[in-house]
């Protein structure tokens, strides 16, 4: 696993089988459908008990304001984002700096955090920040959309911990980013 950090990063997300995590415009009822259609949340629930901190960015934290109810009620929630403005949302602490929301991290005592968000994943994967991958990929080409993922720095390493299939053609499979160095 990934090493130099105080916590634990997991990625727990959902891609379309030709990688996107979202339409262009952010549409995801694409992926929402298909977990109602394997009559599960595809193991989100079981994930998020187990954080007790979640990392965005901006497109994630406004995609996550068209839910009812907020989705992230009583979790410590954090934006990385050099556009939003601190103190906007008081459900959310605002960092414009990678090596600043690191640190608030660490001084608050997490544990294990969720990083979602293709841009973020990326920016914590290129600083060597993610330790577990889970991609849970639904059936469905999308032909465009926003990627998971995009440039990171050169190779990740990857050890595969399970595979699983959940109905309706969905599988999810898990990994541990390979110590390096």
């Amino acid at each position: 696993m990934a090493s130099g950090h105080p916590f634990t990063s997991s990625v727990f997300i959902g891609t379309s089988l030709d990688g996107f995590i979202a339409r262009e415009d952010g549409d995801l009822g694409w992926l929402t459908s298909r977990g109602e259609a394997a009559g599960t949340d595809l193991g989100y629930q079981e994930f998020i008990d187990g954080i007790d901190a979640i990392v965005m960015g901006r497109g994630t934290y406004e995609t996550g304001l068209s839910f009812d109810p907020w989705p992230y009620e009583g979790r410590d929630v954090a934006v990385l984002s050099t556009t939003l403005r601190p103190g906007a949302d008081p459900r959310v602490t605002v960092h414009h700096d990678l090596g600043a929301l690191v640190d608030a991290l660490a001084e608050r005592g997490a544990k294990n955090v969720y990083v979602d968000g293709g841009r973020t994943i990326r920016t914590f994967l290129r600083a060597g920040l993610i330790d577990r991958i889970t991609i849970t990929t639904v059936p469905v080409l999308l032909g465009t959309g926003r990627p998971l993922f995009g440039p990171v720095g050169g190779d990740v390493p990857l050890v595969h911990v399970s595979t699983r299939v959940l109905g309706a053609g969905v599988v999810q499979s898990t990994y541990e980013v390979a110590a390096t160095g």
